[in-house]
């Protein structure tokens, strides 16, 4: 083929694997990379005993995929360019651990990650390129940056509360994204909110430390997620409200992360960098 008929060639797409493909999200994430005509589902992970085993990926949601779902991380890595992961904090450090040794970039919307889950992600960061974001709605990330400018004019005689809300299937509180927001807020504030969260109040707790930042946590029905940040003061109150109405807004995220890597080789990023909001 000549140079000029090759020039207008379609880049080839990203080839996307994913983690927990017969949960909630997994299945809202396989149908966004089958809509999506930049790439291709090529891998589908699921843990030992799950009954999807074998299916195809795309069975739960009425579509044929071609790609059938293992337990097996070679089979589900060997083609991937990059695997989404939006399991759990044990499962999600096994597949970072494959995806290192096989050269797999990852994008990470797990949640729930101790301290040594967090370094060991970033020692990982120095081999594949990772996103890692506790929320990749946009919208979600768009908001944090509202706090961090909120933050710092509400810095004197107001109150801080952040109350999240989340279905019942739900295993961690705070939410990610609700400790995410602490963080931005704390951080604008010149605080450490390792030393200023509450996250319960029973009993008599005496008067309010102004200082602090508050958390508090719904688990109820099929709440997809809600996060509320409260500035209170004097007289008024502002509230900066995010609502997620559909899991489609994380996996929309997820796969902006993932063309925001296919030109990295390695390095730690969350949304920030693929939002270009820095």
């Amino acid at each position: 083929m000549s140079a000029a008929a090759d020039h207008g060639k379609a880049p080839a797409p990203i080839r996307v694997a994913v983690a927990g493909t017969s949960g909630r999200m997994g299945k809202m994430l396989v149908e966004a990379v089958l809509d999506a005509p930049d790439c291709q589902l090529v891998g589908a992970l699921e843990v030992e005993d799950s009954p999807a085993l074998g299916r195809d990926a795309g069975e739960a949601i009425g579509r044929a995929s071609g790609v059938a779902i293992t337990d097996q991380f070679g089979a589900a890595l060997a083609n991937a360019d990059v695997l989404i992961d939006f399991t759990r904090p044990q499962g999600t450090l096994l597949h970072l651990e494959a995806c290192a040794a096989a050269g797999v970039r990852m994008v990470i919307g797990t949640t729930g990650f101790d301290a040594a889950g967090r370094e060991a992600i970033a020692l990982a960061a120095r081999q594949i390129a990772i996103v890692s974001a506790p929320n990749m709605s946009v919208g979600v990330n768009v908001t944090l940056k509202l706090l961090e400018f909120a933050a710092q004019h509400f810095a004197h005689g107001y109150d801080i509360e952040i109350i999240e809300a989340h279905h019942r299937h739900k295993v961690d509180a705070p939410s990610g994204t609700a400790l995410r927001m602490g963080e931005v807020v704390a951080q604008a504030l010149g605080r450490d909110l390792g030393k200023v969260a509450v996250f319960a109040r029973e009993g008599v707790t005496g008067e309010r430390d102004p200082a602090t930042i508050g958390f508090s946590a719904i688990r109820g029905g099929d709440i997809v997620g809600d996060h509320t940040v409260l500035f209170a003061g004097d007289g008024e109150r502002i509230e900066i409200t995010h609502r997620s109405a559909s899991r489609l807004s994380y996996a929309l995220g997820a796969l902006r992360a993932c063309r925001f890597l296919a030109a990295r080789a390695s390095g730690l990023y969350d949304m920030h960098d693929v939002l270009g909001l820095r």
